[in-house]
């Protein structure tokens, strides 16, 4: 269990990065929802022992975090939401030097490690290659392989399929899953369907602070019924957004659809809706209605 007390951080500029943030996560995946900017970040990076927070607390099972961040790495897997490789190096070439780095000396086991660890993600066939040469969701699924050096407990993946292709996000997703059964999974992103596939337990951040913690499907149950839908000509949005709650308004088969939070039946043409995560996601996030539009 990673518990999380309190935990706030500013600036040297006065930015207010982290404020006050409360979590308890078990193993498994969580998935962590927030815009760009809202504070994810830097609460991973706190939660990785690479920045000490302002105030707070940060307990891995009997670890303290704060207070012991070398005894956390050695549980710990870090794929960051930029991370830098050799280019020319092979994959495998790199996963055995990152392996001698984190302690594993003897070359019989060590050789043995990288081998599993390429096939686990699906680039043993490309073991020999250059890094240079991989594609962005290759290059992703190495990122994991490194994190996994090691055995840890705690898993944290930054924004990781952000800038992939369907295909190679697919297959993202069903890494990170097989991961996520037996160790603590973070998953900290923008992209709604990444939690809504992957993770039984989510929060969404924004303005460094917790604005709704559950799971999915619970947090979706809570809107379902005052969720509104009209097609609208796209002149008319700030029209609607003057009059209404508007969560979003979307381009489907190139027409214009606002999508309204209401209690009761708006009337005026608008029909029931089925709510979704993302639904969820602009309900919590924008509290200002041209925010919302903006943001679809």
């Amino acid at each position: 269990m990673l518990t999380i007390s309190n935990l706030t951080h500013v600036y040297s500029n006065g930015v207010r990065a982290l404020d006050g943030v409360n979590l308890e996560i078990p193993k498994g995946m969580f998935g962590l929802l927030g815009p760009n900017g809202a504070g994810k970040s830097t609460l991973m990076r706190c939660v990785a022992a690479l920045q000490k927070p302002t105030q707070g607390e940060i307990k891995f099972g009997d670890i303290d975090v704060l207070r012991s961040p070398d005894t956390l790495r050695q549980s710990l897997g870090y794929l960051p939401q930029d991370f830098d490789v050799y280019p020319r190096i092979s994959a495998q070439a790199m996963l055995d030097h990152i392996a001698v780095l984190k302690g594993v000396t003897n070359g019989k086991e060590r050789k043995a490690l990288v081998t599993e660890l390429l096939r686990q993600v699906n680039l043993y066939d490309v073991r020999k290659k250059s890094l240079a040469s991989y594609s962005g969701g290759m290059r992703q699924r190495f990122g994991v392989a490194q994190a996994l050096i090691g055995e840890p407990q705690l898993i944290i993946v930054d924004e990781p399929t952000a800038g992939l292709d369907p295909q190679e996000r697919n297959r993202f997703h069903n890494l990170l899953s097989e991961i996520g059964e037996n160790v603590v999974v973070i998953l900290s992103t923008h992209i709604v369907s990444d939690v809504s596939d992957l993770c039984p337990l989510m929060a969404i951040i924004a303005g460094g602070k917790i604005v709704s913690l559950g799971a999915p499907s619970g947090l979706v149950s809570e809107i379902q019924g005052k969720l509104w839908a009209k097609t609208i000509d796209k002149n008319e949005i700030r029209t609607y957004q003057s009059k209404y709650n508007v969560l979003s308004a979307r381009l489907i088969a190139g027409t214009t659809v606002v999508r309204i939070y209401s209690d009761g039946d708006p009337g005026e043409g608008f029909e029931s809706a089925e709510a979704d995560l993302e639904d969820v996601y602009f309900l919590k996030v924008f509290s200002n209605s041209d925010d919302r539009a903006a943001a679809a």
